[in-house]
């Protein structure tokens, strides 16, 4: 259902405030790269940042000027059941095409915990979940045994795997079977995973050169693997930057350095250490994106 290049937006900021022109310039920009879809309010998009009018504001923002050209799947996560319900429905009614949920973070619910929090939203708003397992962040996993009692459930699709680990994603598509899309959650690791049965990534990088990232996904796609490979190990520098720091601390910053957004962020993001920028800012001279 989902595959190939999809880009975690940046959420622009301006004065504090969202920059719903800039937001809009991203999303063209995006298209017109020929992306496969975006996903608004992820953790790329500062969602822990945004107010509640502000993150359902910046998805309907996304949605009506996608127009319907790539899919829109909409960061909906929380740690509270309830919160996340709330935001689906939103996205939902707003016309988003998926949800992207987040497990639970800081109250690490067990398994079952996990199970029933996905079950519930799954089974009371009809709209494709994508889960998102990144344990780093939540500081919980979702278990491959605990993915496959989800995927028998009708309204969820796929995962976006960032546990960083090419083992837990050969379980997932294992257990989960080859209708359920496994979407990289890092970007270094978006052509591993495409090569043991994945679709592609929701990517942070291509918020910068969108065209590439989605011209090395489709080539895999299309059996050319060695030209994948080789946008793989071109993309390499900028994918190993684009953590250099906290994301989505570099990205929004490069952003800024090549001219794209003002690379305001809100507490407790805050700008790159001045060594860190540097280093930053030499790969993208290299990359000629700068």
């Amino acid at each position: 259902m989902f595959k190939g290049a999809i880009t975690a937006l940046i959420t622009p900021f301006k004065n504090g405030k969202v920059d719903e022109k800039q937001l809009v310039k991203n999303v063209e920009l995006q298209i017109k790269s020929r992306i496969n879809g975006l996903v608004p309010c992820g953790t790329t998009g500062e969602s822990p940042t945004l107010s509640h009018e502000e993150h359902k504001r910046v998805i309907e923002i996304v949605i009506k000027s996608a127009g319907g050209r790539v899919p829109v799947i909409a960061g909906t996560g929380s740690n509270s059941t309830e919160e996340a319900l709330e935001l689906t429905a939103h996205a939902k009614k707003a016309g988003a095409d998926a949800a992207l949920i987040v497990s639970p973070y800081y109250n690490k619910p067990t398994q079952k915990g996990l199970y029933l929090h996905f079950k519930t939203i799954a089974e009371k708003v009809n709209i494709p979940v994508i889960l998102y397992n990144i344990p780093g962040r939540c500081g919980v996993t979702i278990e491959p045994s605990t993915m496959a009692l989800l995927a028998k459930l009708k309204n969820i699709v796929g995962v976006k795997e960032a546990a960083g680990s090419l083992d837990a994603a050969s379980q997932i598509i294992q257990a989960c079977g080859q209708d359920f899309d496994v979407l990289s959650g890092d970007d270094v690791l978006c052509l591993p995973i495409m090569s043991i049965g994945g679709r592609g990534v929701i990517s942070v990088i291509s918020n910068i050169i969108p065209e590439q990232v989605s011209a090395m996904t489709a080539a895999y796609a299309a059996g050319d693997s060695k030209k994948a490979l080789k946008l793989h190990y071109e993309l390499m520098p900028l994918m190993k930057a684009a953590f250099i720091e906290t994301n989505p601390i570099p990205i929004k910053t490069a952003m800024k350095l090549a001219g794209l957004d003002t690379g305001e962020m809100r507490l407790p993001m805050c700008g790159m250490e001045e060594s860190n920028e540097k280093k930053l800012a030499d790969v993208l001279l290299k990359m000629k994106l700068i």
